[in-house]
């Protein structure tokens, strides 16, 4: 391994340490790694892993002889970071739009088993325009319903049952809650790499080898720019716009757009 012009021994051992420390919280960040962070408030390891290579980012002697190999380290956990941290707020994007689903579902659902216990004269065609969108499980328990002469038999009682189970289930969507709940645990830790190590990392000169590397991606990131329409922003660029640095506000902020989006506008200017 190259100590990038490094003399001092203790400084040496502290490059390799800082790179070890790096390789664990990508480990530890990787959603195929059983043993990944849950909680970020509850972790002091992971908090004491990046506590070390902000101090290091930051009390470097040197700037200007920064050792290339950690900064490129460094550089890449930030932007495989940046990576999942967007990929969970698509997720969970996709979650409360399905919850919003299952509400509205839910409501559906109880409006038809009202008129089908009231005999009203639609039920017969309410019933069947709810085949496309739930279960012949349903659709049969509607139907007993609504030909039930009365309300006392095993069968009414049964599909009774079934219905209001099913419109319970709908509008507590537990298990999309506890999905939410464990990907906004984890993309707090992401955000977290996000406010202490990019912000720490911009105060580096990128290594010559590294202005190189980017050099060549802003080439190809022009061609692409001059040939396509659709260009993806370099990462300091993708850390801001994903508010990655204003820490986990961004995933919270999504609930309040998704479920009132006349709040939409106004959010954005937090």
């Amino acid at each position: 391994m190259s100590i990038s012009g490094i003399v001092n021994i203790r400084m040496v051992i502290t490059e390799e340490k800082i790179l070890t420390n790096i390789d664990k919280i990508q480990k530890m960040i990787n959603p195929n790694n059983k043993k990944q962070i849950v909680q970020l408030e509850e972790d002091g390891y992971f908090k004491d892993l990046i506590e070390s290579i902000k101090t290091y980012l930051n009390e470097y002697p040197k700037k200007k002889s920064f050792p290339a190999s950690v900064y490129k380290a460094a550089y890449s956990l930030v932007e495989y970071a940046t990576n999942m941290f967007e990929e969970n707020t698509k997720n969970i994007e996709t979650l409360i739009r399905q919850r919003e689903q299952n509400i509205n579902l839910a409501a559906q659902l109880s409006t038809v088993l009202d008129s089908v216990e009231t005999k009203d004269k639609e039920w017969k065609t309410k019933i069947a325009a709810m085949r496309d969108v739930f279960g012949e499980d349903i659709v049969d328990a509607l139907e007993n319903i609504g030909k039930a002469r009365v309300k006392t038999t095993e069968n009414y009682n049964d599909a009774s049952k079934l219905i209001s189970s099913r419109i319970a289930n709908l509008e507590s969507n537990l298990h999309i809650e506890i999905d939410i709940e464990r990907i906004e645990d984890r993309s707090k830790a992401l955000s977290y790499i996000g406010i202490e190590i990019a912000e720490a990392l911009k105060g580096i000169p990128e290594p010559q080898e590294i202005k190189e590397e980017i050099q060549v991606a802003e080439e190809q990131a022009q061609y692409e720019a001059d040939t396509t329409f659709d260009v993806k922003p370099n990462l300091w660029q993708r850390i801001k716009n994903s508010k990655i640095g204003r820490s986990i506000r961004t995933i919270l902020k999504i609930r309040v757009i998704l479920d009132v989006p006349m709040l939409q506008e106004g959010s954005s200017k937090h």
